[in-house]
């Protein structure tokens, strides 16, 4: 347990992320200031502020302070640039008490090619990567890898605006349940009533619809997730689509249907995505050695991998996506590398490298004992291994987003060859677009870029409340979107 003082409170929760840069799971609880491990306080003085940290962990004692102009302007900035200060004296305090630097530095948010993105528009290059280095700590190869991606988006991130937003479907099922997942989704089973969530859908599908049109909108990027959409059978994906044409038309811009499992993918199922205009699919293996899918709970095979590859190019994609993931249980870097290898055989267009997350609610977590784990410098080899085998698929990376609780404090990125990113990736994981979201646990957001601000509307993740809400759900969204300033 690590005892945390801060006298601004509001930003606990931010200072307590860098503690688990270094302290991992171990619990950190506030503290009144009387009896602490750690201290951070923020005073102001002769235009200055001054954010002090104190530690006091595993019988060693660090201080650091961190002076900067005090800033007055704009209150949601103020905020942002007091909180920003507080955690950089934290981590310089934990560093000297740990011992090393993550790779990331400070850097605690999911986006740290947004920080950097907005860094280089108000300070330049040269001095939002200066800044990245010096002011964050972040290393020179992570320094590397976001400027890289920022060069990639700004040419499909150039002159958005309010006038779009991407529609997302979320199909909360699957066919088993994994033991890295703490997703809101549930086994389908025969007892499910699909046809009732449908339902519920088609009717949040036709008021969202209804919604963009009143607010002058179009749509940018249409992305089916879960979950895994392929558990509806092929009639229920024709009527899912049905509605989605009904109400959208047919927009004729980027779909992405994640098909994910490959044991739930069917040359039926593929010929109605093609009929509807799916651009885009998901074939994720995560790994290609069978014992570590039987262990992680993945009900297929390597082979199924391959066959349902197979299958989505004979239906005629030419933009299909893979999902890996770095740091699974019983894995080593040679294991990392046979995955990679068979799917570079394949040749997709685009590979996402994962590293995984130990999430609260998942199996890794809560049996823990039964699931070997990578150390995170192993974790950092494997990633290393996906980003090689991406460019020699001739990809380059264009998004990248980060968790709490993953291995090595690494992160996640999509590659893709030129011209077939996706579009709505970057827009989410960048808060680049708004997103009218569909479905149980679906996330609306409206981005107002202006402000640097998101406004949410969360749906229900349990999916009886979620299809008793829908109305209400659409009355919340139309506010956000009509009314909310």
């Amino acid at each position: 347990m690590v005892r945390l003082y801060t006298d601004h409170p509001v930003y606990a929760n931010d200072i307590a992320d860098e503690a688990r840069l270094f302290a991992g799971r171990e619990e950190i609880v506030p503290s009144d200031g009387e009896d602490c491990d750690i201290s951070i306080t923020l005073t102001e003085q002769n235009g200055f502020w001054r954010a002090t940290a104190k530690a006091d962990l595993n019988g060693k004692h660090a201080e650091y302070t961190l002076e900067r102009p005090a800033y007055s302007g704009e209150a949601l900035e103020v905020k942002r640039r007091e909180k920003r200060a507080m955690k950089i004296a934290a981590f310089r305090a934990l560093r000297a008490i740990y011992g090393f630097t993550p790779p990331w530095g400070s850097l605690t948010g999911i986006r740290p090619t947004r920080l950097l993105r907005e860094l280089i528009e108000r300070e330049g290059e040269a001095e939002a990567l200066n800044m990245m280095a010096e002011d964050f700590d972040v290393s020179a190869d992570k320094l590397a890898l976001a400027r890289g991606i920022v060069e990639v988006q700004s040419p499909m991130l150039a002159g958005l605006s309010d006038s779009v937003a991407d529609v997302y479907v979320n199909i909360p099922f699957c066919p088993t349940k994994c033991s890295y997942c703490s997703f809101p989704s549930k086994v389908r089973t025969a007892g499910d009533d699909m046809d009732a969530y449908l339902s519920a859908l088609e009717r949040d599908i036709e008021l969202g619809a209804a919604l963009l049109r009143d607010s002058a909108r179009s749509v940018r990027a249409l992305y089916i997730g879960g979950g895994t959409p392929t558990v509806l059978d092929a009639r229920e994906l024709a009527r899912l689509f049905d509605a989605l044409r009904r109400h959208y038309g047919n927009f004729g811009g980027e779909f992405t249907l994640e098909a994910g499992r490959p044991d739930s993918i069917t040359k039926e199922k593929l010929a109605v995505l093609r009929a509807y205009g799916v651009t885009r699919v998901s074939v994720n293996p995560q790994s290609m050695n069978a014992k570590t899918l039987a262990l992680v709970g993945r009900s297929h095979t390597p082979g199924d991998v391959e066959r349902a590859f197979a299958l989505a190019r004979e239906a005629g994609f030419d933009n299909i996506n893979m999902d890996v993931i770095a740091g699974l249980p019983g894995e080593d870097a040679k294991d990392m590398e046979y995955t990679l290898e068979r799917i570079a055989r394949l040749s997709p267009e685009s590979l996402t490298v994962h590293t995984l997350a130990l999430k609260r609610a998942s199996l890794l977590v809560t049996d823990g004992e039964a699931f070997p784990l990578p150390e995170a410098a192993l974790a950092a080899e494997m990633l290393r291994l996906g980003a090689a085998f991406a460019r020699g698929l001739g990809m380059r990376p264009y998004y990248m987003y980060r968790q709490k609780f993953m291995r090595g404090n690494l992160e996640n990125v999509g590659y893709a060859k030129p011209g077939s990113e996706c579009v709505y990736n970057v827009d989410m994981m960048e808060d680049a677009a708004s997103i009218l979201a569909h479905g149980a646990g679906g996330m609306t957001k409206r981005v107002f870029d202006a402000q640097r601000r998101v406004e949410r509307v969360p749906a229900p993740k349990d999916i009886e409340a979620y299809a008793a809400k829908v109305e209400a759900l659409a009355a919340e969204k139309r506010s956000l979107f009509l009314d909310f300033n």
